[in-house]
C-alpha cells in the first residue's frame, strides 16, 4: 500500500505531539511515502513557528528535508487545483485540504491517507481513501 501524507500528520513527526507514534509508526510501516507539493511549504512554515530558536530551526528542516527526499511529490497542477475545486466544493473544505486530498485522488489504489485533520476524513473516505488517524469523525 502507498502512504499519503498531508501537513497536518507530517508535521507532528518532527515536534512532540500526542500523535507523534502514530504518525512514526505508519510511515515506518509503509516504505512509499507520497503527498501533495504543496506539503513542502506548509511543513517547513509549521516547524518554523514550532521552533525556539534558529538552531531548532535548522534542525527541523534539515530532518525535514532528508525525509522528503524520499517523497513521491504529487505536483499542484491545473488538473490538481480543479480536482481541488471539485472535492472542497462537494465537502466543504478549504483550500488547502482539498489539494491535500485531490493530489492523494491522483495516486493508485489501495492508498491510505494519513491526516489529523477530521475534516478531511469523510472527503477522503468517499474519494475511497483508507483513512489513518487518531480524530474520530
Amino acid at each position: 500500500m502507498t502512504l499519503a501524507i498531508d501537513t497536518t500528520a507530517l508535521v507532528r513527526r518532527y515536534v512532540q505531539d500526542p500523535d507523534r507514534r502514530l504518525v512514526t509508526e505508519q510511515m515506518t510501516s509503509d516504505p512509499t511515502w507520497c503527498a501533495s507539493a504543496l506539503c513542502r511549504a506548509e511543513t517547513m512554515l509549521a516547524l518554523h513557528r514550532a521552533a525556539g530558536d534558529p538552531r531548532q530551526q535548522a534542525a527541523l528542516w534539515s530532518s525535514f528535508r532528508r525525509d522528503w527526499e524520499a517523497f513521491v511529490v504529487v505536483p499542484v497542477d491545473d488538473m490538481c487545483l480543479a480536482r481541488a475545486v471539485e472535492i472542497g466544493a462537494e465537502f466543504g473544505l478549504s483550500t488547502t485540504d482539498a489539494i491535500h486530498l485531490a493530489a492523494a485522488d491522483r495516486l493508485p489504489r489501495p492508498l491510505r491517507y494519513l491526516t489529523l485533520d477530521r475534516r478531511q476524513i469523510p472527503a477522503a473516505l468517499a474519494l475511497g481513501l483508507d483513512v489513518a488517524s487518531p480524530v474520530a469523525t
